[in-house]
C-alpha cells in the first residue's frame, strides 16, 4: 500500500473524526525539514513526540532510513508499528527510550512540542548533550498550545532559535548550535511522609493532583489486600508507593502507558525505600496481566486524549480491570463526579459503592461479579 498521511490510523488508541492521526503541525515540520533530511545519512534523523507515525513515516516515505524514534505513549508506538506494516515501511525506524542512544550523533531532529516546559527542557538538554554539533531541531506544534517560554527553554541549550511562518494555525521553532547539554533528572517534592519524583511531562509533576489525593486518603489502612495488587494508570506512582508503605511485605504492580510516568514511578518508589516491592511496567492498560489474577486495582483514569477531552478512555480501562480482577476482587476508582461513571462501573465491573466524595471527585469501590 502506497504511503498516504490521510490513511494513517490511531489504532490501538481511540479513533474518530475528531481524533485525527496527523495534523497541520506534522505536515509543517516535515516541510520545514525537507532540505535537511534530503542530505541526511542513514541514522541521522531522530523523531521525538510523534503521535501515530506521521513524522517518522513521512520521513521514511521520502527516503530516510535508520530513523530513531521516541514516543512517550505505548499506544503511539503500537500505532506507528501497525501503520508502518500497512505501508511497507517496517524496518525503516527503531523505537528507543528517551536517552543518549536515541540522539547520539543526530543531525536532524523532528520534535512535536510537548505541553510541559519541563518535558521540553529534558528533551532539548538531552539533544544538546549527545547530538552532532551541527544538529538542527525542528520543533513544531499547534499555535494554541505554544508559548514564548518554549523559545526561551530551547535557548537554554541552543545558540540560535528561529521561528517559521505560521501555516494552518501551526508553527515550527528551528534550533541550532547545541550547548550546555544535560541528562534528564527527576524533580522531587516531599508531601508529608511521601517523596514524589517526576520527570518532565509527568501528569501533575511533583504535586499530588486532587483526585489522587482523595483516593490516597481513603485507601485501605489495615488488612493488606490478598493476592495481586495493581495501580493502573499509575502516573508518578503515588498510589502504588502509598500502598507499599502502608502494608509492609505487599508487592504492588504499577503500570502506565507513558514512558515518562513509568520512569517517574520507579524514581518515586526508590526515593521512598520501596523500590523492591513496587514493580513498575509500561503497559497498554493491563494488556500484560492475566485474566482473573488481581484482588485489588486502584485507578485514577485519564479523561483526555492528547489535548482533547474524551470520555471513551475510562470505560475501556474499567472493562480491562474487570478482566484482570478475580471474582470478588475490587476496583477502587476516583473520578470527576460530573462524569457520572458509576453506571459504567456497575455494568462493566459489578456492584459499586461510594467510599468518599468531595466537592469535585468521587471514590468508589466496584466488586467483580
Amino acid at each position: 500500500m502506497e504511503y498516504s498521511p490521510a490513511a494513517l490510523r490511531r489504532w490501538p488508541d481511540l479513533e474518530g473524526p475528531d481524533l485525527p492521526a496527523v495534523d497541520a503541525a506534522d505536515r509543517l515540520i516535515l516541510d520545514e525539514s525537507a532540505d535537511a533530511r534530503r542530505d541526511a545519512v542513514h541514522g541521522a534523523v531522530v523523531v521525538i513526540g510523534d503521535g501515530y507515525g506521521a513524522l517518522a513515516l513521512g520521513a521514511a516515505s521520502e527516503g530516510a532510513r535508520g530513523i530513531r524514534v521516541h514516543q512517550d505513549a505505548l499506544t503511539g508506538e503500537r500505532a506507528l508499528a501497525a501503520n508502518a506494516e500497512r505501508f511497507g515501511l517496517a524496518g525503516t525506524f527503531a523505537s528507543h527510550p528517551l536517552g543518549a542512544d536515541l540522539v547520539a550523533g543526530a543531525r536532524v531532529v523532528l520534535l512535536r512540542l510537548p505541553r510541559s516546559l519541563d518535558a521540553l527542557r529534558d528533551q532539548s538538554g538531552l539533544i544538546a548533550a549527545h547530538a552532532g554539533a551541527d544538529v538542527v531541531v525542528y520543533a513544531g506544534g499547534r499555535i494554541k498550545h505554544m508559548t514564548p517560554a518554549m523559545n526561551d527553554v530551547l535557548r537554554e541549550h541552543f545558540t540560535r532559535v528561529d521561528v517559521s511562518h505560521a501555516r494552518q494555525k501551526s508553527r515550527v521553532l528551528i534550533a541550532r548550535g547545541p550547548h550546555d547539554g544535560r541528562e534528564p533528572e527527576p524533580r522531587t517534592e516531599t508531601h508529608g511522609d511521601l517523596v514524589v519524583c517526576a520527570f518532565g511531562g509527568a501528569f501533575a509533576g511533583t504535586s499530588i493532583d486532587i483526585g489522587t489525593r482523595l483516593l490516597r486518603e481513603h485507601l485501605p489502612e489495615r488488612g493488606a489486600p490478598a493476592g495481586s495488587v495493581i495501580d493502573l494508570a499509575c502516573g508518578t506512582g503515588v498510589v502504588a508507593t502509598t500502598l507499599a508503605l502502608r502494608h509492609p511485605g505487599l508487592h504492588v504492580v504499577a503500570c502506565d502507558q507513558s514512558a515518562t510516568a513509568v520512569a517517574s514511578a520507579r524514581a518515586t518508589a526508590e526515593a521512598n525505600g520501596v523500590g523492591d516491592r513496587v514493580e513498575v511496567v509500561r503497559d497498554d492498560m493491563l494488556r500484560s496481566q492475566a485474566d482473573a489474577t488481581a484482588s485489588f486495582i486502584a485507578l485514577n483514569p485519564p479523561f483526555h486524549v492528547g489535548a482533547a477531552v474524551n470520555d471513551g478512555v475510562a470505560p475501556r480501562m474499567f472493562a480491562d480491570a474487570a478482566r484482570v480482577l478475580r471474582p470478588g476482587g475490587e476496583l477502587w476508582t476516583v473520578w470527576n463526579s460530573a462524569l457520572q461513571y458509576r453506571p459504567a462501573l456497575e455494568r462493566l465491573v459489578g456492584p459499586t459503592r461510594q467510599i468518599a466524595r468531595n466537592a469535585k471527585f468521587t471514590v468508589t469501590a466496584s466488586t467483580r461479579r
